[in-house]
């Protein structure tokens, strides 16, 4: 019998090569006074950027425009909106990474409200937000954080007590997303591997989550389909193959909407407090932790035949796997060094790259979550899985 289970309201999706200029009249319908953000450079190395600022002046909307070249900390989303509080604004539309639409998607949720969105932020403030926003417009240049599908936005700041913390509301989830690859093929190599091993990790933490349910499993494992068969294509030949952008955008996609409903695990427990203390971009956090952690969880399962996860990783392992007709366990191993595989071909950086030592990880550990894992790691494995990656 299957389990009962909930399923929250998408955004209006428009996917395609082209339907960027599906963005002016997406935002004229909802009013004309149109606050743009964009990141600092992948707009523009899109080659659409200008094109896309011509739409919309053309279109008679009153546009101002912002950079996020960063993670959006509690401070830039202050700045922005006691900027653009009195002003009027009627729209927000976001394109760029991850970090752009998540300052868009919590800059669009703090207009309407007083005070800074630390009083807001999970685990840091008291308040609870009353879900007023502007509308909001999402259209993302990288294929990874599936924001563009989600109800909250991750603030980070960064530091000796930084912390990686989410601004949440079922009314959060934008009204529109747009979803054009062509936007994507310009994406750098460095961060289209970064990108798409945080898809990667959400899709696989999804559809492991103890949480998950039919449908965010259906679309966890097409993502993964999608991921096996497009993710290096996109890592190496990112400039011209439109069908490899196509797919990872499609991975990306339903790793958002798999995430919103069923949780994370293991991985991103890692991986905020990572962001909280380092420097260290989410899915170079992600993608650099993807193979010690899930090795162990295998190691820790394969004794219990009949635990869901072992059952779910098996059909995962057989999806990745370049054979046929082997015992199970020859699959899960192969799986194991898929991941090292991949990782070293996407030239994951180590994390001590970023400034993490020794001495440093038994915080890292203390501060982690293990959120949906349908496993729970001893403290030594933790430990283990971050030496590794020093």
């Amino acid at each position: 019998m299957t389990d009962s289970f909930q399923f929250s309201s998408l955004p209006k999706i428009i996917f395609g090569p082209g339907k960027r200029n599906e963005l002016a009249a997406e935002l004229s319908s909802r009013g004309n006074k149109v606050l743009l953000l964009t990141g600092s450079s992948s707009v523009h190395n899109s080659g659409h950027g200008d094109e896309i600022i011509t739409a919309l002046k053309t279109a008679n909307l009153e546009l101002k425009h912002e950079v996020i070249a960063h993670e959006p900390s509690p401070s830039l989303i202050d700045q922005i909106v006691e900027k653009y509080r009195p002003s009027g604004i009627q729209v927000i539309v976001a394109v760029g990474g991850g970090s752009v639409m998540d300052a868009g998607k919590a800059i669009s949720a703090m207009i309407p409200v007083d005070g800074s969105i630390r009083d807001y932020l999970e685990g840091v403030g008291e308040k609870k937000h009353p879900g007023d926003k502007i509308p909001f417009i999402a259209m993302p240049t990288t294929s990874g954080t599936g924001s563009e599908m989600t109800k909250n936005a991750v603030i980070s700041e960064v530091g000796e007590k930084g912390f990686k913390k989410s601004l949440r509301h079922e009314n959060f989830i934008p009204e529109v997303a747009i979803i054009d690859p062509e936007m994507m093929l310009s994406c750098p190599a460095k961060l289209t591997a970064a990108s798409g091993m945080d898809a990667f990790t959400q899709l696989l933490e999804s559809y492991l989550s103890t949480k998950a349910n039919p449908m965010t499993d259906a679309l966890a494992l097409q993502g993964l389909k999608q991921i096996k068969k497009y993710l290096l294509r996109a890592f190496l030949e990112g400039e011209q193959n439109m069908e490899a952008r196509s797919g990872m955008a499609l991975a990306a996609m339903f790793s958002g909407i798999t995430l919103a409903h069923a949780g994370l695990g293991l991985v991103h427990g890692f991986a905020s407090p990572l962001g909280g203390f380092y420097y260290i971009p989410h899915g170079v956090a992600c993608g650099s932790l993807m193979a010690p952690v899930f090795a162990t969880t295998i190691d820790n399962l394969q004794d219990q035949p009949e635990h869901p996860a072992i059952k779910k990783l098996i059909i995962i392992s057989k999806v990745f796997a370049d054979f046929k007709y082997k015992q199970d366990m020859e699959y899960l191993h192969a799986f194991k060094e898929k991941l090292i595989h991949i990782t070293t071909l996407l030239e994951v950086p180590m994390l001590s790259e970023f400034g993490l030592k020794e001495e440093g990880i038994q915080k890292i550990v203390d501060c982690t979550s293990h959120k949906n894992h349908p496993v729970r790691l001893t403290n030594d494995q933790l430990i283990n899985a971050l030496q590794l990656r020093i």
